[in-house]
């Protein structure tokens, strides 16, 4: 799993360590770690062409020092200061010891370009002179992020104007939520960590990983009926959305319950799809409700989240939701919006929560006292109770397609119904819709039934790379 931690939870860390370590020791470690990067990056490091992009702070330090590292084998290192009377100096006196020159200008061609103008203490986007600089990186060179890619708030991932577009991005001692969320982390490129021998404590935010998602799976044991696996309710569709009802149980039936149990107008559409559905009210282990309900069927959400089982409430079911009956129920709820729910739940418009989504999920989740998964091009999940927001780090920007949310419901009601906390079972269906998502798509469009249908390979996919039974 990987694991992110707050600025001011980093800068403890790093200030406890320091105390303990000789002056600059620290430092010395991360250059060390980004230049052994910055030279796998290129196909030979002597005689390459390097240019530092170095801001005033210890980030351009890291920067400097690195690029000593790489002049002394042989690299052309040119250094260029946003502000040549504030450069780190033992950084800047090692470099040019090492044979590295010092530059007013971006040259023209490089090979390789380190940015190193701000860390992860910046905020508000790019000053103007860092600006400038980005504007003029060379065409061709790998661009290499220091800690994280200029102009992204590290804590949260949000852009404020200009920004570094990273090819790589090298962090050290541990990753920020800002490289794992959207819209910062469309500009990290590969990520590396580097350790530095921090000792940290619980993460603001996690992001599972095959073998976290394959521990998660729910497997049937010889004893096994399809009661005893679970049994899930899916109430969606309408005589104008009855697809809405088709996709949900899609997901639903390859979730891991044993069976699923469909309550709606769309029933005909259902059965001629899927005819292993039940049909009709009857013992549930978890409700999804909402997928193309339409208007006017409030009765029906508020039935759902009667019932003492653990309730999944996507689209429409998200309409006038009441904090207070959700706070007092006896089961778990999952809340599933895209932005543009999420801003009506919060009483915001949409662009609040696309620029703040680590905020918004947190809002969701602590006003309405449930789980909230807020879909979007980094989906995340916040526990009801606090605690590390979960980062889906699969997905292709092609799951956003009709119907796409409708089978994410039904797959994650399915493992709600099969016995997971709704935290796992929002956070691993996100993480297996956006893989058989990517592999349904392979570049090109797809149809929400696609996902469906490719569901069962990426659930073999995850297990089988884990080396799980």
């Amino acid at each position: 799993m990987r694991t992110a931690y707050s600025v001011e939870t980093v800068r403890a860390a790093e200030r406890e360590l320091m105390a303990r370590l000789p002056e600059g020791a620290l430092m010395q470690r991360a250059a060390a770690g980004l230049a052994a990067v910055c030279a796998g990056l290129l196909r030979r490091v002597y005689g390459a062409r390097v240019v530092l992009l170095v801001g005033p702070g210890d980030n351009g330090g890291d920067a400097l020092y690195a690029g000593a590292r790489l002049a002394r084998r042989g690299a052309g290192v040119t250094a260029v200061p946003m502000d040549p009377e504030r450069v780190h100096a033992k950084g800047l006196r090692a470099l040019l010891a090492a044979g590295g020159r010092v530059a007013r200008a971006v040259p023209g061609r490089a090979d390789l370009v380190l940015d190193g103008l701000v860390g992860i203490g910046g905020r508000g986007g790019l000053r103007p002179a860092a600006a400038a600089l980005v504007e003029r990186i060379p065409a061709g060179a790998v661009v290499v992020a220091v800690d994280l890619p200029s102009g992204v708030d590290a804590d949260t991932g949000e852009v404020a104007g200009a920004a570094v577009h990273a090819d790589v991005t090298v962090t050290f001692g541990a990753y920020k939520p800002g490289l794992l969320i959207d819209p910062g982390a469309s500009r990290t490129g590969a990520l590396r960590l580097v350790d530095i021998g921090l000792a940290l404590p619980e993460p603001d935010a996690e992001a599972l990983q095959h073998a976290d998602v394959a521990a998660l799976l729910p497997a049937p044991a010889a004893s096994s009926d399809k009661y005893r696996r679970g049994v899930v309710g899916i109430v969606a569709g309408s005589v104008q959305y009855p697809g809405a009802a088709v996709l949900a149980v899609a997901g639903a039936l390859r979730g891991g319950a044993g069976a699923v149990r469909y309550v709606g107008p769309a029933a005909d559409a259902v059965l001629a799809r899927y005819p292993e559905t039940l049909i009709g009210r009857g013992r549930v282990q978890a409700w999804v409700v909402g997928p193309g309900l339409g208007e006017g069927r409030a009765g029906e959400v508020a039935g759902a989240l009667a019932d003492p089982v653990p309730v999944l409430v996507d689209a429409d079911g998200l309409r006038g939701l009441e904090p207070a009956v959700l706070r007092a129920r006896p089961a778990e709820t999952l809340l599933t919006p895209h932005a543009g729910e999420a801003a009506a739940l919060l009483g915001v418009d949409r662009e609040a929560v696309e620029s703040g989504r680590l905020s918004s999920v947190r809002s969701l989740a602590e006003r309405y006292g449930a789980t909230a998964l807020l879909k979007g091009s980094t989906t995340l999940v916040s526990p009801a109770g606090g605690g590390p927001v979960r980062v889906n780090p699969t997905g292709t920007p092609w799951l956003a397609t009709a119907g796409s949310g409708d089978v994410l419901s039904g797959l994650a009601g399915s493992l709600l119904a099969s016995g997971l906390a709704a935290p796992d079972a929002a956070s691993v269906a996100a993480y297996v819709h956006g893989l058989a998502g990517r592999r349904a798509a392979s570049g090109a469009p797809l149809l929400a039934q696609q996902i469906a249908e490719s569901l069962p390979d990426a659930w073999r996919d995850i297990r089988g790379r884990s080396h799980h039974p």
